[in-house]
């Protein structure tokens, strides 16, 4: 079974940035039919969509983090980021990256991301 492993959270002062990391226990990341995503979810809030990274490289953003994210992926290092700039007090959340093929439905663990004002 292939996990996915989450690092990069913490807490930063408002205007920050964090890199999230997200690292396969077995490289799948060679394959391009995967969809690879961001989500969050903060207290008493819904998880939410936040990046995408879909097959064919097109990305997608949510609106309020538009500008400011940034999701990539390294496929020699098996490892999918999420690069967040300018960071708001409203950005804190868990965040869980997610992976997504033909038969396959992976979640992290979730990381915590905690911006201070």
């Amino acid at each position: 079974q292939v996990q996915l492993v989450e690092s990069g959270g913490g807490l930063v002062q408002a205007g920050g940035s964090l890199r999230l990391s997200c690292a396969a226990s077995r490289n799948i990341f060679t394959s391009n039919a995967m969809n690879m995503d961001w989500y969050r979810q903060a207290p008493g809030k819904q998880r939410e969509l936040v990046a995408v990274l879909a097959v064919g490289g097109s990305t997608n953003y949510a609106d309020s983090v538009k500008g400011r994210f940034t999701i990539s992926r390294d496929n020699a290092k098996a490892t999918m980021y999420l690069q967040m700039n300018s960071l708001k007090p409203e950005d804190t959340a868990v965040y869980y990256c997610h992976v997504q093929g033909p038969f396959t439905n992976l979640w992290g663990q979730g990381t915590q991301v905690t911006v201070s004002s």
